[in-house]
């Protein structure tokens, strides 16, 4: 199969197309034929070396952690699936990711892929759907009624973040930029922060949840919005310098994240996308090809890409 590749670390000239062995699946996994793949910054920071302390890989590293595609092979243990299946997925972090005409699934991360998604729609969600999900319910423990302020609403995650968080009756703050205004209104955001312009601490009160997707000062700001008895932060980027300081001797708390894939989470949030309720941005789709993958990872390396940048096969 075709794939394209890392040899070693650097910089997006690295990707390289290469010939590689079709995956060997197990009795509990499928064998996907990859329709369209998307791009997180997970991949490029791989790419650039800054992860080798969590994944010691061998070369040649084949990243990507999203898919849409059709079931061509399923394991001997698989009952749920079945040859021809449409479906969509997170695939589990290893050196053989999506940027490859087959991937190999384990059988309890796959979703059907909504009939009313494209292929590149669906290859969208998967990573920052369920990231914005973890991040939502399963550590910011959002409740409807409560306010959720979440920054950069715009990008991949903050995007679907926005309709997770209205589809369960949220009160929904946003961070974005003037020309992403009736972006955001139209996902679902009652007040937006123009960034570039506005403060969130002049801007923001009395929040219930901050989803952190930028960091830094950001992150820092946003203690001083957060109620200050039932305030939580979690954020998908780490955790700054000063939050420790910032949250000490209050009651408020903080969570830094890792996605963990999940397959029935994807399934609920692909109910959602067959509702109607939530729906992909997509800024561009790039072919899959060495310079596609190249041009994708140095538009996602921007962090100004409305949405998700997306690989059609």
């Amino acid at each position: 199969m075709q794939a394209v590749a890392i040899e070693q670390y650097g910089d997006a000239h690295q990707l390289k197309m290469l010939t590689l062995p079709i995956p060997t699946i197990n009795e509990h996994q499928v064998l996907v034929q990859t329709k369209a793949t998307a791009i997180n910054p997970i991949d490029w920071k791989l790419r650039e070396g800054h992860l080798t302390s969590m994944f010691q890989w061998t070369f040649p590293i084949v990243l990507g952690w999203d898919l849409a595609g059709v079931i061509v092979a399923v394991g001997s243990a698989v009952t749920q699936w079945h040859v021809g299946d449409e479906v969509f997925a997170r695939p589990a972090t290893t050196n053989r990711g999506t940027y490859a005409e087959y991937a190999a699934v384990d059988d309890t991360l796959l979703a059907p892929k909504p009939a009313n998604l494209s292929y590149e729609a669906a290859a969208a969600v998967p990573l920052a759907g369920e990231t914005a999900w973890q991040a939502l319910f399963d550590h910011g423990h959002l409740q409807p009624g409560e306010t959720v302020l979440v920054q950069a609403g715009s990008g991949g995650v903050g995007s679907y973040a926005i309709q997770l968080a209205k589809s369960i009756g949220a009160h929904v703050i946003t961070t974005t930029s003037a020309k992403n205004f009736d972006l955001v209104r139209d996902l679902g955001a009652d007040e937006i922060i123009d960034y570039r312009t506005e403060k969130v601490t002049e801007k923001a009160r009395n929040v219930d949840l901050v989803v952190d997707t930028i960091g830094g000062q950001s992150q820092v700001d946003a203690w001083s919005v957060l109620n200050p008895t039932t305030g939580r932060q979690v954020s998908i980027v780490g955790q700054a310098p000063e939050t420790a300081a910032s949250i000490q001797n209050t009651e408020m708390t903080f969570k830094a994240i890792w996605l963990t894939p999940n397959g029935e989470q994807l399934k609920r949030i692909a109910q959602l996308m067959t509702d109607g309720k939530v729906k992909s941005i997509i800024d561009t789709v790039f072919p899959f090809s060495a310079e596609g993958l190249i041009k994708a990872h140095k538009l996602s390396a921007t962090n100004h890409s409305t949405g998700k940048v997306v690989i059609k096969f």
